[in-house]
């Protein structure tokens, strides 16, 4: 399979049809999404759904694009702001399962997670996101460094690995 993290277009009945595999991930797994558990999840016929996906690595894609679509709770502040510890303190919280939205949301990046151990193109789009959310992260420590928040010698990218690590440890513990 190769995933990509970049926007998807998706039509209206792919994106109606994505969302109702995930909710099959978040109650069952991932190996329980099947053409026929999207047909009866969604409402809609086998054929509309072969229609609208050609193979189940289409169906995945389309369910890791509306992952991404949706993915996490940003602090209503702005990024860093007031200051770069208390936004990811907000953060942190924001994305810990600790209610039924976002345990839905941490089942669905487990099972992808799970399914990258497996697939190098599900790993290779996550590696691809991680990489990202570490970037804009160290970009906001870079800046929080300039302003004297943190002290010069503090590594950006160092402390970045270090919150993406301590975020998705979190979360798996409290999943």
């Amino acid at each position: 399979m190769t995933l990509t993290v970049d926007a998807m277009d998706l039509t209206a009945r792919q994106a109606e049809l994505a969302d109702a595999a995930l909710r099959i991930v978040a109650r069952e797994g991932l190996a329980a999404v099947t053409f026929r558990s999207i047909a009866a999840e969604s409402g809609w016929s086998l054929g509309a759904v072969q229609k609208a996906f050609a193979t189940k690595d289409a169906i995945l894609t389309a369910m890791f694009a509306r992952l991404r679509a949706s993915a996490g709770r940003l602090p209503a502040s702005e990024p860093g702001r007031p200051t770069l510890r208390a936004w990811l303190v907000e953060l942190l919280l924001g994305l810990a399962p600790l209610d039924a939205e976002r345990r839905t949301a941490a089942l669905h990046g487990a099972a992808f997670g799970d399914l990258a151990a497996y697939d190098a193109g599900v790993g290779r789009a996550i590696a691809a996101s991680d990489a990202e959310i570490r970037g804009l992260l160290a970009q906001l420590i870079r800046r929080a460094r300039s302003e004297g928040e943190l002290d010069a010698a503090v590594d950006p990218d160092a402390v970045a690995w270090g919150f993406l690590a301590l975020a998705q440890g979190v979360t798996t513990q409290l999943l």
